[in-house]
């Protein structure tokens, strides 16, 4: 079963961007191949729930991250493979008997291409398979991972095939005559066609394990300790986010009796970015992949879903509020039915005002907090709604980040503080950049 996810959230993490080139996504495709970064945007859109299959794909993951191992092959190969096996036309069958004088005049001309394109797929195929037979003798594969040697026992049935044992007589050094490159059509393209997409597809893989890791080697990420759903623990030691240039990393911790946090902090303080660092952190630690964190411990969950940047829908006639309304009402009919979800909103209510931004912020908090088994996270500028959930709450964590005044100039120290903040320098801000005089001033010169 996947983890449970949507569009909304993965905009909001910064999972996919096809408009510039930071997104998480991107960080991680360093993929030789096109049918490797087709895996790795699978994996992408369906990060995992199950715990045995998170720790499988970690332990691979690091695997080859300790051999430190290179792609072993042509990248371009690939290409020829994927044309080649893809013309399943029999009409374009390479056949014994049409070795007529027309065709060796053609190819002796260079004129028939399609002969051509289907004995570089041969060829191609041949050399992936050798390619690929020196590989696991290369990282002596027989003591591979635990985790690694399924694909391993897999990948030799492919390999040691008895109707593709001649691939290894091929030297390479010679062309293959006529009717050898018939016969060997017949068995690759056809026959044996299936075998040759399975090895493909361990290949592919194969790509993303060895792109991951390096990312990860490179990074200095960590594989984070995937514990059992029910705990409903998470501890995450010098979080960072991965596309920043000099992060201040975080520790952040959370139980069945702190399901809860409740985020404030000024304008700029950090509160969204953390929340999106956190929702990048969980949403890579149940892929299996390496996270930026200095040590991480997480119960697995059933899913996550995020509201940091939601936008009003114009074309459906939506404020913004009531944006946030439907929103959130998605969301609570999934926690409704589900446990072990992940809930994070930025800005609870900011398209209303107020007063019903605060009875709302409570009310909302208050039945959140009645799920102990599912991880909420808040922020909010309403901090007198803090002030009401600690006297009807016992599983709520209240957090801050705080704000550092030079006078009337704020700074900030982007580390997470117990407690709620007091801060609320809106105004102090609007001062310093003089707006209110730019107004006058610009009133008083229309005189």
């Amino acid at each position: 079963m996947s983890f449970a996810t949507d569009k909304q959230t993965l905009d909001d993490l910064n999972i996919f961007n096809k408009y510039s080139g930071n997104a998480i996504y991107n960080l991680f495709n360093k993929t030789q191949t096109r049918g490797g970064a087709e895996v790795l945007e699978n994996m992408f859109l369906h990060p995992l729930s199950d715990r045995d299959k998170i720790i499988r794909r970690s332990e691979v993951i690091k695997y080859f991250q300790e051999k430190n191992v290179q792609f072993p092959f042509k990248t371009d190969a690939f290409d020829a493979i994927e044309y080649y096996l893809n013309n399943t036309d029999d009409r374009t069958k390479i056949v014994a008997e049409e070795n007529t004088l027309q065709r060796k005049f053609r190819n002796y001309m260079g004129t028939d291409t399609q002969y051509e394109l289907l004995y570089k797929g041969i060829i191609a195929v041949i050399g992936l398979f050798k390619s690929m037979f020196s590989f696991l003798q290369e990282i002596d594969a027989d003591n591979a991972c635990a985790a690694y040697r399924k694909e391993v026992t897999e990948i030799r049935a492919v390999l040691q095939n008895k109707e593709l044992s001649w691939i290894y007589e091929e030297n390479g050094t010679r062309k293959i005559a006529y009717a050898k490159t018939a016969e060997y059509d017949q068995i690759l393209r056809f026959t044996s066609r299936d075998l040759i997409t399975k090895l493909l597809y361990h290949i592919y893989n194969l790509d993303v394990y060895i792109a991951v890791a390096k990312v990860g080697g490179s990074k200095g990420f960590t594989f984070a300790q995937a514990l059992e759903t029910a705990d409903n623990t998470l501890y995450i030691e010098g979080m960072y986010h991965a596309q920043l240039t000099n992060p201040v990393p975080n520790t952040f911790e959370v139980n069945r009796n702190s399901n809860v946090i409740f985020l404030t902090g000024a304008n700029m303080a950090g509160k969204s970015t953390f929340m999106k660092t956190l929702g990048v952190t969980l949403f890579l630690a149940h892929m299996g992949f390496p996270v930026p964190a200095k040590h991480m411990e997480f119960s697995v969950q059933k899913g996550m879903f995020t509201t940091i940047n939601l936008a009003d829908n114009l074309n459906m006639g939506y404020s913004h509020f009531y944006a946030e309304v439907l929103r959130l009402k998605k969301v609570a009919e999934y926690v409704s039915r589900n446990e072990q979800v992940i809930i994070i909103f930025d800005e609870l209510f900011r398209g209303t005002n107020v007063k019903d931004a605060y009875d709302a912020t409570v009310a909302v908090t208050e039945a959140f907090a009645a799920k102990r088994n599912c991880t909420f996270i808040i922020s909010t500028h309403i901090i007198e709604a803090g002030e009401a959930l600690k006297e009807n709450c016992d599983n709520i964590n209240f957090v801050y980040f705080p704000t550092v005044m030079n006078g009337n100039v704020p700074s900030y120290t982007y580390k997470l503080t117990a407690g709620i903040t007091n801060d609320r320098h809106g105004m102090m801000i609007i001062n310093n950049e003089r707006i209110i005089e730019r107004i006058r001033s610009r009133k008083n010169s229309m005189k």
